[in-house]
């Protein structure tokens, strides 16, 4: 098993930056493919970012590409999403999520487990 934490979330201005940390503890970091979802008030939890066991490949949502990156470090069992360039629409809570089967993937189901959430407000 393994437990995840977030954190790094807040309020920011749109146009501003935050880079949000999952820090992985239990069973071993690099035996999980990693993802970011998002859920909005209203919507449903939606895929961010998913990076590979070791950090060869990488996917993003089509509305944060370009804007988001997902990095992950071994060593320190923690994967991050560094967000710029925020808007308005990007205000959710976002949730990381580990995945023991696969190396990485778009798709809710496919992840274990899961964080308790971190709350991204982005002011207009």
């Amino acid at each position: 098993q393994v437990q995840l934490v977030e954190s790094g979330g807040g309020l920011v201005q749109a146009g501003g930056s935050l880079r949000l940390s999952c820090a992985a503890s239990g069973r071993t970091f690099s035996s999980y493919g990693m993802g970011w979802f998002r859920q909005a008030p209203g919507k449903e939890r939606e895929f961010v970012a998913a990076i590979s066991r070791y950090a060869t490949s990488t996917d993003y949502a089509d509305s944060v590409k370009g804007r988001f990156t997902i990095s992950r470090d071994n060593a320190k069992s923690t994967v991050y999403l560094q967000m710029n360039v925020l808007k308005p629409e990007d205000t959710a809570v976002y949730y990381c999520a580990a995945s023991s089967t696969r190396d990485w993937s778009t798709r809710m189901r496919m992840y274990d487990y899961w964080g308790q959430g971190t709350q991204v407000t982005v002011s207009s």
